[in-house]
């Protein structure tokens, strides 16, 4: 029975977990660094780098404890080696280089959206390739087409900012707090999402792609006006993002050929009304709807680790231990680069 090792350092949660080729997650744990970013309303990297290096061993030694387990008991250490936070990754790989250095055991240096993209695996074994791959979260929006472990076709991505990232400065605006994600879908709650007019970028457009630095301006200009209820632009804004992920997904999908599932990823496939919209954008398509429960779709290390899992069923050798961290990696390298400074990969 294969056992990994997971390591997850890309932005502010420090992870590590083990998990097993039957899909079993043995132990795992999060530190969370939101009390240390909060007053910043955002993640300050420096901040993260130097509490990853501070709880990153000390976490990793709970986790083998928690399952009775050693080193010795692992068949690979994966990490997380990119995108991300550069001082975060470096933390995490330069950990997980020592720790197989020290074990004699195989580095799997993982693409932290590979991660995203595999996860739904973990937790559905059912889930067969190819599958249609929604990837949201606060550095990513992209639709993917999903073949295999390391095979990628991108078919659509945001031209400026990500959805995670709209929705933390949304709560930024309104005064919300940090992490933004889940106190703007809280208040949104309360609000009534036709109360405010906003813009939805690219809505109707004939390429694919998304765009969400209008919405945001557009939740500035609400808010400034003070014609608005706080939880009226909230309720808004969701339902703005909601139907230009439906919209751009749609078109997506028409380009993409027969899949199996259409699957959500990331920080954002936490939000329930998302879920909910995408489940019926499957249904009106005839496909499965497929999305890992909530602590598989924040930042966590299991995913990680099932993605070495995953590499190492391909046969995957182990990575040299001069592999570098890499602050961006993009799943498809072959991807035609769409307009737009901000484009992420």
């Amino acid at each position: 029975m294969r056992i990994v090792l997971g390591i997850e350092s890309s932005c502010d949660e420090t992870a590590a977990a083990l998990v097993t080729e039957d899909r079993r997650i043995l132990a795992q744990a999060i530190a969370s660094q939101d009390d240390s970013h909060a007053p910043y309303g955002g993640v300050v990297p420096e901040i993260a780098a130097r509490a990853h290096a501070e709880r990153l061993t000390p976490l990793i030694g709970r986790v083998l404890d928690d399952a009775g387990l050693s080193l010795d008991d692992c068949s690979a250490i994966a990490a997380t080696a990119g995108p991300g936070l550069i001082g975060g990754v470096m933390v995490g790989l330069v950990t997980a280089k020592a720790l197989a250095m020290a074990s004699d055991r195989p580095l799997l240096a993982i693409n932290h959206l590979e991660g995203h993209a595999l996860s739904p695996r973990l937790a559905d074994a059912d889930l067969q390739f190819p599958y249609a791959l929604l990837l949201v979260s606060g550095g990513h929006c992209q639709v993917l087409r999903v073949d295999g472990v390391g095979r990628y076709r991108r078919l659509a991505t945001t031209i400026d900012d990500a959805l995670g990232e709209a929705f933390d400065k949304t709560a930024k605006i309104l005064g919300l707090g940090f992490p933004g994600g889940p106190a703007v879908e809280r208040l949104a709650a309360e609000g009534d999402a036709k109360a405010v007019p906003l813009p939805r970028p690219l809505f109707g457009s004939e390429e694919p792609h998304f765009s969400f630095a209008g919405l945001k301006s557009a939740v500035l200009r609400a808010h400034e006006s003070g014609k608005y209820r706080a939880a009226d632009i909230a309720a808004s804004f969701q339902q703005a993002a909601i139907d230009c992920i439906l919209d751009r997904t749609t078109r997506a999908l028409s380009a993409m050929g027969e899949v199996t599932a259409l699957v959500v990823a990331g920080g954002v496939a936490a939000n329930r009304s998302v879920r909910a919209a995408l489940e019926h954008l499957a249904a009106s398509h005839g496909v499965r709807f497929v999305a890992p429960p909530p602590a598989l779709c924040t930042d966590n290390a299991a995913m990680i680790a099932w993605a070495g899992l995953e590499w190492l069923e391909k046969g995957r050798p182990g990575d040299a231990l001069d592999v570098a961290a890499r602050p961006r990696w993009p799943l498809d390298p072959e991807a035609t680069p769409v307009r737009g400074a901000g484009v992420k990969g």
